[in-house]
């Protein structure tokens, strides 16, 4: 009998071989599950059960797919191998977090960021109105107490004005007064006298003497002067300007003339009837 091309391949003896728990599948899993305390163990024990269920599919559908899933699933074990490891549950975290999950964690972050500075803003506008508040109450501190010393300044020159008006009144007043009564007037100077001569403490019977002395002495003139020894007035004072003591007018003023002489011959000779009986024997008093 000649040979077939057709002829049967020769089955293979003995019983059909049990699958290889070494074979390039097996050990991917294995090496995907061994890397435990990581943050990849979960990765692991996945590549580990599809890497599983890839290898019962090659027996149930060939070796063909078998072959092209144990490449695909060679090709994603690598590409884990070269992620490096981390520590912490954070990371772990973030590579399970889904895309919704990635989401709210951003948002939660710009959020708290937007609220931090936000506070922040918050504070140095409070920290500026307060400065700003400060400055005011300053300033009007400061134009209030301006204004209190202009106001006294204002009330004190009123004062100093009122005053010298009430002053320049009264020398005007007394100016007109002076202006009014004859200079040289011997009739009122000599009842002037006569009504002073009680307040020295003498009686009437001292007038006669008084008139007789300054009439020798002047003629009873206010402005009488002695033109060799510049004695001046009613009473002839040297020098005239002692009469000041008095008053200021005692120039032209007969009166203060008069009460200087009064007291003058009271202080030296006691009465008037005295000083009359030493100008008589020494021809001045």
């Amino acid at each position: 009998m000649s040979k077939s091309p057709f002829r049967a391949a020769p089955r293979p003896h003995g019983r059909r071989r049990a699958f290889d728990h070494s074979s390039p599948l097996a050990r991917i899993a294995a090496s995907s599950g061994a890397k435990s305390g990581s943050a990849f163990d979960k990765l692991g024990h996945r590549s580990a059960v599809v890497a599983l269920s890839l290898g019962l599919l090659a027996v149930a559908g060939g070796g063909a797919a078998a072959t092209a899933n144990v490449n695909g699933l060679a090709r994603t074990s690598s590409v884990e191998a070269s992620i490096p490891e981390a520590s912490g549950d954070s990371i772990a975290q973030s590579i399970a977090a889904g895309p919704t999950e990635q989401a709210a964690l951003r948002a939660d972050a710009a959020a708290s960021k937007a609220a931090a500075e936000q506070a922040a803003a918050d504070q140095a506008a409070a920290e500026k109105a307060a400065a700003e508040q400060a400055a005011a109450a300053k300033a009007a501190a400061d134009q209030a107490a301006a204004d209190q010393a202009a106001a006294a300044k204002a009330a004190a020159d009123k004062a100093a004005a009122d005053k010298a008006a009430a002053d320049k009144a009264a020398a005007d007043k007394a100016a007109a007064a002076l202006a009014a009564q004859p200079v040289d007037d011997p009739a009122g100077a000599k009842a002037y006298a006569a009504s002073r001569l009680a307040a020295f403490g003498w009686g009437q019977d001292q007038m006669s003497a008084l008139e007789t002395l300054w009439t020798k002495e002047s003629g009873w003139r206010t402005t009488a002067t002695n033109a060799s020894s510049g004695a001046y007035g009613i009473v002839q004072s040297l020098p005239g300007s002692k009469m000041a003591s008095v008053g200021a007018d005692w120039q032209t003023n007969y009166r203060t003339q008069i009460d200087w002489g009064l007291n003058y011959i009271k202080s030296r000779y006691g009465s008037p009837a005295n000083a009359l009986a030493f100008h008589l024997a020494n021809n001045w008093y």
